[in-house]
């Protein structure tokens, strides 16, 4: 609904406020005439015909406002339509617009397009929740005091705005492949939702290396989803998963994107990790997983991408390849890092390292951090076993 409703306003205050009207009204008209047979479409024939409302009387009260309307009739072709096919997609790629620092872009994308929380974008972005708030704000205000036209890019346009295209849809996988709060561990929708995004970017830019790696990556992932809980929720790490139920066809497909994109020329840090998590789900088993081969990949990842959540995954590799206490020097460096500061993963990766290393009091006392930084629920639990396991 928003993404058909800001084509007519180009303005995402008055698509957001007409979607919320549409909503309003249903409220009371489905109540007395019944619901429509197709909702949807009344939603956003509703709310487009309430943005249409809100441009015209903004047009008479300011009448030196950029022209914000398109033609009224929907029957029209849409010239949009031919260099992004999908409403979805489209209003991705028109919010992450190239006035608006890298960062606003991501998380304006995902608040309004994505319909994650101001919390959610903010652990995806690693940074607390006032911050995000007051950058959303500042994006939103940038956007009409500068008068950011939200059109639809033209096709040469599109390559500037890939990466953070790409990493919208990664975040929106993520935040759905484990829940940042809740009860359950995973939000299928979100999941769901980002691959078939990954598989539009991919039909839409054949040649885009880093789609290829983003859609093989989100696969890899996405063939493994019915082995991370037990037959009673609980959630199970990847040594411990049942290899037999994860879904080959995907993993295949993902190899192939993988071995087609590595070939094209050097990887990106999709690529990177998708190769990463190819490696782990061709493994017969934990144990026999290539970890040097896994450890290097990490390596070049961190170098394209030096971020502190590549360096605490790679001192996950670190310790199968040199041990834990190794592994546990290098993750104490990346505690001074402000970005993992309230990252529950940091403490948890430190309590499995002591706890391998026969230092149970001190594991115990990570676990229990660990679990007072995650919101979810499942996630809790079992960092409230492990701490169990450490403290007998």
């Amino acid at each position: 609904m928003l993404a058909a409703t800001v084509r007519v306003t180009r303005d995402l205050d008055a698509a957001e406020e007409a979607v919320q009207d549409a909503y309003v009204r249903a409220l009371s008209s489905w109540a007395s005439d019944g619901v429509p047979e197709r909702p949807g479409a009344w939603l956003t024939t509703v709310a487009r015909r309430n943005a249409l409302n809100v441009v015209r009387r903004r047009r008479t009260l300011e009448t030196k406002l950029p022209l914000l309307v398109e033609r009224e009739d929907t029957d029209m072709p849409d010239p949009d339509a031919e260099t992004i096919p999908d409403d979805r997609l489209r209003l991705v790629f028109t919010c992450c617009h190239p006035a608006l620092a890298s960062e606003a872009q991501i998380a304006l994308t995902l608040r309004l397009v994505c319909g994650l929380a101001t919390a959610d974008i903010a652990r995806a972005l690693l940074v607390a929740e006032a911050t995000m708030a007051a950058r959303l704000t500042r994006a939103k205000k940038k956007i009409a005091v500068a008068r950011i036209p939200f059109a639809v890019p033209a096709a040469a346009e599109l390559p500037e705005r890939v990466d953070a295209v790409l990493t919208v849809i990664h975040l929106l996988y993520t935040s759905g492949h484990t829940a940042y709060s809740g009860a359950e561990l995973t939000r299928d929708e979100l999941g769901d939702r980002a691959i078939e995004l990954a598989r539009m970017l991919r039909a839409l830019l054949p040649d885009e290396r880093e789609a290829a790696g983003l859609l093989a990556l989100l696969l890899v992932h996405h063939a493994r989803r019915a082995s991370r809980t037990d037959a009673h929720g609980a959630l199970l790490r990847l040594e411990d998963q049942d290899r037999s139920s994860w879904d080959r066809e995907l993993i295949a497909e993902a190899d192939r994107l993988v071995v087609a994109a590595l070939r094209a020329g050097p990887p990106g840090r999709f690529t990177l990790q998708a190769a990463i998590a190819a490696l782990h789900a061709q493994a017969p088993s934990y144990e026999k997983t290539d970890w040097p081969q896994i450890l290097s990949l990490y390596d070049e990842l961190l170098r394209v991408w030096p971020s502190p959540v590549v360096g605490l995954n790679r001192a996950v590799a670190v310790s199968m390849v040199d041990g834990p206490q190794t592994a546990l020097a290098e993750l104490e460096s990346l505690e001074g890092d402000r970005r993992l500061a309230g990252y529950p993963y940091l403490p948890a990766t430190k309590a499995d390292l002591l706890h391998r290393l026969g230092r149970n009091e001190e594991a115990a006392a990570a676990y229990e951090t660990a679990r007072a930084l995650s919101d979810n629920e499942v996630e809790r639990a079992f960092l409230s076993g492990r701490l169990r396991a450490s403290s007998t």
